[in-house]
């Protein structure tokens, strides 16, 4: 496993989405859900998907920002509860990153919690990823990604 740098940051983001546990689930088992969760102007390029399921298996893409292409290879690992998975970082820009996706059923719908731990690189790539993977950017990525799920999920199947 990947070891866990010393100067490592959280960031967590949490949504109520009027939705099930199996219908949220479904839609982050689809294949194309990480292209529906990547906001504009960004693009999104799959290379290979060997995930089995969630919880199991790798997936290589690369993030277009513009001209400047960012290469990710992330393995598929059970989370920390039972309607959870989390993603993390086997090759990419950042010094750590683990993504926890975690599905709660509460009262109306389902807590969707993203819990991130990262951690940036020295140098010019610490500086690149501090401008598009932390702060400001990555609360407005996470606030896409989760208006972007409930509009999803209210027109899912």
């Amino acid at each position: 496993m990947t070891e866990l740098p010393a100067k490592t940051r959280l960031f967590a983001k949490s949504s109520i989405i009027h939705t099930t546990l199996d219908a949220i689930t479904d839609f982050h088992n689809d294949p194309r859900a990480l292209a529906r969760l990547t906001p504009p102007p960004v693009f999104m390029q799959l290379h290979r998907d060997d995930r089995l399921s969630l919880t199991e298996g790798d997936i290589e893409f690369t993030l277009w920002f513009g001209p400047l292409p960012i290469r990710w290879i992330a393995r598929h690992l059970p989370g920390p509860t039972p309607h959870s998975f989390e993603d993390l970082q086997i090759k990419g820009p950042m010094a750590y990153w683990r993504h926890q996706h975690i599905f709660t059923e509460v009262s109306g719908g389902v807590e969707l919690t993203d819990r991130i731990t990262l951690a940036h690189r020295p140098g010019p790539l610490g500086i690149l990823t501090r401008l598009a993977f932390d702060g400001l950017p990555l609360r407005i990525l996470f606030a896409f990604r989760h208006w972007r799920t409930r509009r999803a999920l209210t027109t899912w199947r």
